[in-house]
């Protein structure tokens, strides 16, 4: 769906922006921005400052091409050790490798500072587009892309106000639509398990659907577990430990992701616990690699691939029309897979289910 008319491209920043705006000659400017010639702590201090503050980005090609833009599409992902990633990769490769555009990436590290640095040299090439994971970011990378007078499609999540455009799903939605499956399958001690959520924003807003849609139901989450650090089936295992050691009658566990979901549950089984009648699990992503596990975990399939050749689309249409964005938000549902770790909930009046909100 288009939100509004595709926007008129902005004018570019130069190098006279940042003068007015820092009360500094354009040489003095070019010499800070350069980081050459003898120019004075405080006026270096000024001139960064006023071009973070703008949006500002020097243009590092070659004079001959100054005018021109690189047939390349920046794409800036959170981690490549999350097995999410790979697969956006692959649908945006899918959709590019039939156009002039080569996507190249970089890696946020779910640290604002760092993605306003990969951002900053993303943009000092001069890209065609931009593919950026995620709605929450610095002013500065905000500034910097509002300000790059190129397409940009942030993705994975719709929970908040994008740059331009925007695909992916509600995180909010899809954690209250899994505590709407938990609870109308009869679970009531329910224990969380995730990542600590500060940057993780994604996680966060399904932590928020989830307890929010329990919580109108009057039902709360007994106990959580949660860890820093890369998601495995070694914390898997070692968060279920610890979370069922102080809560022996939970009889059901959501996990923030599969892997340490597929740890949950190896260490379950270890332990003689029956899956899904004495105790449910589910975890998030829908990670296909885990389908050889003695039993399928709970999941939530969230079209990772499509994703990634959605927000593709939008950019190679925007480059072939010459526009410097599209305005376009891209809704995907996404679909809870019951695995065979939690039970369906009984047909008819029988089983419990939430309110349709978050």
């Amino acid at each position: 769906m288009t939100l509004s008319d595709p926007p008129r491209p902005p004018r570019q920043l130069t190098l006279r922006d940042v003068s007015e705006a820092s009360g500094v000659s354009e040489m003095t400017v070019s010499r800070v921005l350069r980081d050459s010639g003898d120019v004075s702590d405080k006026t270096r201090e000024k001139v960064l400052e006023a071009a973070k503050r703008l949006g500002y980005v020097p243009n590092r090609i070659a004079g001959g091409l100054a005018s021109q833009r690189v047939n390349l599409v920046g794409v800036i992902i959170p981690s490549l050790s999350n097995m999410v990633f790979p697969e956006v990769l692959s649908g945006i490769n899918e959709v590019l490798e039939d156009t002039p555009l080569q996507p190249v990436f970089g890696l946020s590290r779910y640290d604002p500072p760092h993605e306003e640095k990969v951002l900053f040299e993303m943009l000092s090439w001069r890209p065609s587009g931009l593919i950026v994971t995620g709605l929450e970011h610095s002013e500065a990378t905000r500034a910097m892309l509002k300000a790059a007078g190129i397409p940009v499609v942030e993705i994975m999540d719709l929970d908040g106000e994008p740059v331009d455009s925007v695909v992916g799903i509600s995180h909010r939605r899809a954690g209250a639509e899994m505590a709407r499956a938990i609870a109308a399958a009869g679970y009531r001690r329910i224990g969380f398990l995730g990542t600590k959520m500060p940057m993780d924003h994604r996680a966060r807003k399904r932590f928020e659907g989830f307890t929010g849609a329990l919580a109108r139901a009057g039902i709360e989450v007994a106990d959580h577990e949660f860890y820093s650090g890369g998601s495995g089936l070694a914390t898997g295992r070692e968060m279920t430990r610890a979370l069922l050691g102080r809560n022996p009658d939970l009889d059901f566990l959501y996990y923030s992701n599969d892997m340490i979901a597929a740890g949950g549950l190896l260490y379950c089984l270890e332990n003689g616990i029956d899956i899904p009648g004495r105790m449910g699990l589910a975890g998030f992503n829908g990670i296909e690699l885990l389908d050889g596990l003695p039993l399928k975990p709970a999941t939530m399939d969230i079209q990772r691939r499509e994703i990634g050749r959605r927000a593709a689309r939008i950019i190679a249409d925007c480059v072939a029309r010459g526009l410097s964005g599209a305005g376009e938000r891209v809704a995907l549902t996404p679909r809870i897979d019951p695995g065979d770790t939690l039970r369906m909930a009984p047909p008819g009046p029988g089983g419990q289910d939430l309110p349709d909100h978050v």
